[in-house]
């Protein structure tokens, strides 16, 4: 068996992994930690919950003698880092806590690595390190590192501290960063399904600037078959970037969902854009095609509407949330 730490697996991409793998794999043993959080939700691994393969810690990364406990008690011999702060709204409002979980959580975790000898550790980023580009152009893994943000900062100085570990102390090290998520499971604050849920409550859809921000989309699954292909195959001390060549400006994006619920498109409310605002992410993803044989299996257009599909099958699991802090959230930042 393979004993994997999970951490972060109760937030949207850690339990979409969850969920996928334990369908997929009967050798593997998860040991999910998460510090359930805002966006952590045990509802978001129901598939999982029941699976003997399956064990669930609460906890903070950060905490030094809790990792070591939990690699000593169950041999962790491999990790994928998905936990982390990630909306870059929140960071610009108060970016100590990312810091604090994105990049003292991630050396937690690799000094525990190194001293139990793992096998393999994956860190979970983002194509937000690059920075932005222009009109054209796509990020490869050497672009060097420029972010704008102090979410892509603490993701950027985590990536690093990662690469650090592997080429200091041979710790097994790889790192994938991946363009932006979308599917089942997502929190109420990222764009789609912010869009989806206000759409169904008729209310106004808060765009940034002049909606023109473009962004590399991927479906949820079609990332995590691709971490997996880099947990099984992947060269240690290497990055991987991931995205599925679907770029779309963000109004793009909004008017779709509007048209697909039937909805007008006077719900549409440009706001006061995003301070430091990236203009366009586009991901080259050549090397894990060319070297471990990713594929994007899923078309945006069958994708989005999956996925607003499970928004309008699952009202429970979104009206549980948006009833509490996420509400009192963003009726402050978008005067919704």
């Amino acid at each position: 068996m393979k004993n994997i730490l999970v951490t972060g697996g109760a937030g949207f991409i850690g339990s979409n992994y969850i969920n996928f793998i334990l369908n997929e794999r009967e050798n593997y043993n998860i040991i999910n930690i998460d510090k359930l959080t805002y966006a952590g939700n045990l509802e978001n691994l129901s598939p999982s919950e029941n699976n003997p393969n399956y064990t669930f810690i609460k906890g903070d990364i950060t905490n030094t003698e809790l990792i070591n406990y939990i690699f000593e008690k169950y041999k962790i011999k491999y990790v994928i880092n998905f936990a982390a702060e990630s909306h870059v709204d929140r960071s610009i409002l108060g970016s100590e806590v990312f810091f604090r979980s994105n990049v003292i959580g991630t050396n937690v975790l690799l000094e525990a690595s190194r001293r139990y000898e793992i096998e393999k550790f994956i860190q979970i980023s983002t194509d937000e390190v690059y920075g932005s580009l222009g009109p054209s152009g796509y990020f490869e893994e050497t672009t060097p590192l420029a972010p704008n943000s102090p979410y892509s900062a603490s993701k950027a100085a985590a990536d690093l501290m990662a690469l650090a570990f592997h080429h200091t102390y041979g710790v097994p090290v790889t790192i994938t960063r991946c363009s932006n998520n979308y599917g089942p499971y997502q929190f109420p604050e990222k764009l789609i399904p912010l869009m989806i849920i206000n759409a169904l409550n008729d209310k106004k859809l808060p765009v940034y600037g002049d909606g023109l921000n473009v962004r590399d989309w991927i479906y949820v699954l079609d990332h995590n078959k691709a971490i997996q292909l880099v947990l099984e195959n992947g060269r240690d001390g290497e990055v991987y970037n991931t995205g599925a060549n679907t770029e779309m400006p963000n109004i793009q994006i909004v008017k779709l969902i509007l048209n697909y619920l039937g909805k007008s498109e006077e719900l549409i409310q440009y706001v006061k854009d995003r301070p430091g605002h990236d203009r366009r992410y586009a991901i080259d993803s050549s090397k894990i095609k060319n070297e471990l044989g990713w594929t994007s299996a899923y078309t945006f257009e069958d994708a989005i509407i999956q996925t607003i599909e499970w928004y309008l099958a699952n009202r429970n699991w979104w009206e549980n949330i948006i009833s509490g802090e996420y509400q009192n959230y963003y009726s402050k930042q978008y005067q919704l």
